[in-house]
Parts: structure tokens; C-alpha cells; sequence
């Protein structure tokens, strides 16, 4: 029975079977065209609209020529027309492997680094005169060429000895010469480390050092001799000036009568022990007694 009718349905409205399957299509249609329409604004948007960061600037561009620096913030461009480059304007670090020879010509080598920015006033300048690869073609070539002038100036053992004041001369050489491409560093941006030389001048320098050391040494003996025996010459000196005191003083007092009165004013009383006949005893003079 509902076979029936729903054959017979069909049958009876054709019209409308036909108006619901042309309508399917045209639902889908739209569909895909605000798909596209919300790509395409989304696409106009990204294109539209960007954001510069914190440390940065950008470069607009129309048609490829400079026409506005940008700050930090949210700013329009117009799309396929103008472009944009940012460019970071922090502090950033430039690391080098360096070799020289000294003044004395002995090989030197060590890793220079220096901390660099950019000046944010003079970004457009810096794009024109050397473009976004700065480092390689600015820095890199100046801190090598400055090492090995610097080095030129100095013995090998000034650049040991002397080692703040390499460091300064570089430093300020590096900031003249990158000023003029608006790169901008600072006092104390500069530092050396590794610094090494040949294995034959490190032995040289070790060998020095070890006869300094034995020189120094040498030095401390000797004078620790001579001040041993001026020393023992003044207690030698202190103790004969006693005993010529002491011998002008018995002769002042009497001679043995001296020498037997300190003996009893030492006596602590005891008798000594005496084997055989009458105990010896110090004559005192009844002068000395009274």
C-alpha cells in the first residue's frame, strides 16, 4: 500500500521532483562564492595591514622605492603596490675567529666579539648603501682587518701585558669605521678571549717565567743569608760589649770578693754534699759583712 502511493506520488508531480533537485545546485554555488569572498578579504587583510614589534622598524616600499620609516604599532600598506622590511634594531652580537702577527712577528690568534645596533634614525641609509647583509660584508671583514693592525702595533708580550689597552684601541678604531655604514657601538662593546700564540712562543714564555722564578728565589736566599748573618754579627757584637761590662764591673768590686758575694746572694740555703773532711765554706771578709 505505501509502495503504491509513493509510486503514485511521483508520478502525480513530476514538477515538483524536478524544482527540488535544480535548487541543489545552486545552494552549493553560493556557498563557494562567499568562501572565496572571505579568502579574499581575509588575503586583502594580511596584505593591508601589519604590525612592527618592539625593536624594530620597517622600510615601506612602493613599487621597490623607500618612501616611509615605520615605528613600532599597527600601520596600513597598499596591497601588491607597497612592501614592507623590518629590520631589528637591538643590540645584536658579531663573533669572529681572528690571526695576526705582532710587532715582533709572532703569530697571535684568539675570537673577537663585539655588540653592535643599528642606528633607528638612519635605517633607510643603511638599505641603500649596503642592504640587509651588514654583517657579512660590513663587520665581519672590518673586525678582522682592525685585529691584525692592532696586533701590528704590539710585541707579543704587550698583548699580554697590555691586553686593555688592544682592546681599547680596536674598540675605537671599530666605532670610526662603522659609523660611517650607521652601525653604532658602544663603550666596553669589544672584548678578545682565546688568545693564544704559537706552541714554540708558549714554550718560550713558560721558560721565561720559570727563570724569573728561579731568580726570584735565588734573590730571596741571598738576602735572607745576609740577613741571618748581620743578624748573628749583632748578637755577637750586643754580647761581647756585655761581657766587657760585666768584666769592668768585678774589677770595679773587688775582683773574687765579687764573684763569692754574687755566689751568696744565689745560694738557696742547701749545703752541697761533700765526701771526707770539713765542708769548704766561702771566706766573706767581716768588711763586706757589716
Amino acid at each position: 500500500m505505501n509502495t503504491y502511493h509513493s509510486t503514485y506520488t511521483k508520478q502525480r508531480n513530476p514538477q515538483m521532483n524536478q524544482n527540488h533537485v535544480s535548487e541543489s545546485p545552486g545552494f552549493a554555488k553560493i556557498g563557494i562564492i562567499i568562501g572565496t569572498a572571505i579568502v579574499i578579504l581575509v588575503g586583502l587583510a594580511y596584505c593591508t595591514f601589519y604590525i612592527v614589534r618592539a625593536g624594530e622598524k620597517a622600510i615601506l616600499f612602493t613599487f621597490g622605492e623607500i618612501v616611509a620609516i615605520r615605528d613600532e604599532g599597527l600601520h596600513v600598506r597598499i596591497p601588491f603596490v607597497q612592501t614592507v622590511q623590518k629590520i631589528s634594531t637591538r643590540t645584536q652580537k658579531a663573533e669572529v675567529p681572528v690571526v695576526a702577527a705582532s710587532k715582533n712577528m709572532q703569530t697571535v690568534s684568539g675570537k673577537l666579539s663585539l655588540n653592535f645596533r643599528l642606528d633607528p634614525d638612519r635605517i633607510d641609509s643603511l638599505y641603500k648603501k649596503v642592504g640587509l647583509n651588514y654583517s657579512d660584508k660590513i663587520i665581519f671583514p672590518r673586525m678582522q682587518e682592525t685585529f691584525k693592525a692592532m696586533s701590528a702595533q704590539y710585541v707579543a708580550e704587550e698583548l699580554l701585558t697590555k691586553r686593555e689597552d688592544v682592546r681599547n684601541d680596536i674598540q675605537k678604531r671599530l666605532k670610526n669605521q662603522l659609523a660611517e655604514y650607521y652601525i653604532v657601538v658602544n663603550e666596553g662593546d669589544v672584548q678578545i678571549t682565546d688568545f693564544d700564540f704559537s706552541p714554540e712562543y708558549n714554550k718560550a714564555i713558560e721558560e721565561k717565567q720559570v727563570a724569573e722564578q728561579l731568580a726570584q728565589k735565588a734573590l730571596y736566599e741571598k738576602t735572607r743569608a745576609q740577613t741571618e748573618g748581620e743578624t748573628r754579627i749583632i748578637h755577637a757584637q750586643a754580647e761581647a760589649t756585655a761581657i766587657e761590662i760585666q768584666t769592668k764591673a768585678i774589677q770595679s768590686q773587688g775582683g773574687k770578693e765579687y764573684v763569692n758575694l754574687k755566689a751568696i746572694e744565689k745560694w738557696n740555703g742547701a749545703l752541697p754534699a761533700y765526701n771526707g773532711g770539713a765542708l769548704p765554706f766561702v771566706q766573706i771578709p767581716s768588711n763586706k759583712m757589716q
